[in-house]
């Protein structure tokens, strides 16, 4: 059996996954524009947006937000940080701090737009069940000092499945139906794949670009590396599984996202 169609084969999906990229660079802008302009009824160019990433753990904006840091300071954003946690699950919350700063340096935030939250009743635990109330109250305060247009955080299954994760989607879903988020700013989701998706790596380029969503955004080789540098950064945590994600996860390659509806739910706060 010749292996010449086979090699055709891999050979045209991995043109494909190219030609998807560069087009993606142009529809990124367009994507932008679009659902800014439905909050602003203008134009929207990247110097005007100002974007909040809420993640709960120190290594959180490499792992999972990398590939949209990377794209919104390319496009001259203001992005921002808040995390909630200082990582302290082993004792290391100290050296945990130090590392998102130099990860946050790398992917383009400076120290001035980090805020590193470390409450007691929010400890970095996958059991802990984080107040929901207290959590939306920590962002929409930053959110109102700040004036943001745009908030980027987990959806309601974390990416990982983590309870700290799920519980920052379940505080902005909250801030979202009591209508406490400014009408000019959007919310947004990252979207949560299924393992196999999660772990072919840019392989999965295709399935982003052409399941629906609210927002893409995709690293070509030169961002991979400094989504990669960043995730190095994370020294205690690099155990042997860690090189495996940042070699094997589409979330170093690619983020999509949905927007969080804005309305009236029925949601419990505990």
């Amino acid at each position: 059996m010749s292996v010449y169609p086979a090699v055709f084969i891999v050979l045209s999906y991995l043109v494909w996954i190219k030609c998807i990229y560069y087009r993606h660079r142009r529809s990124l802008v367009k994507s932008l524009n679009h659902f800014m302009n439905v909050l602003t009824s203008r134009d929207t160019v990247g110097a005007d947006i100002r974007a909040l990433v809420v993640t709960a753990h120190p290594d959180d904006e490499c792992m999972f937000f990398a590939p949209t840091i990377i794209r919104l300071v390319e496009l001259k954003a203001s992005v921002h940080l808040l995390c909630l946690s200082e990582g302290n699950y082993y004792n290391q919350g100290a050296q945990r701090k130090q590392e998102l700063l130099n990860s946050c340096a790398v992917l383009g935030i400076p120290d001035s737009r980090i805020t590193i939250i470390d409450h007691k009743k929010l400890p970095d635990d996958p059991k802990a069940e984080w107040s929901v109330s207290l959590v939306s109250s920590l962002i929409v305060k930053h959110m109102r000092e700040h004036s943001f247009n745009m908030v980027l955080t987990f959806d309601g299954s974390g990416v990982s499945g983590h309870a700290n994760h799920t519980a920052i989607h379940k505080a902005v879903s909250y801030l979202a139906s009591t209508g406490q988020v400014p009408n000019d700013c959007c919310l947004l989701s990252l979207v949560t794949v299924g393992l196999f998706r999660k772990y072919i790596s840019f392989l999965e380029l295709p399935f982003s670009w052409l399941l629906p969503c609210s927002l893409r955004c995709f690293l070509g080789s030169q961002g991979y590396r400094q989504a990669k540098d960043a995730m190095y950064c994370h020294r205690t945590q690099l155990l042997w599984f860690r090189y495996l994600y940042v070699t094997m996860s589409r979330y170093m390659f690619i983020n999509t996202f949905q927007m969080i509806p804005q309305g009236p739910k029925n949601l419990k706060i505990y």
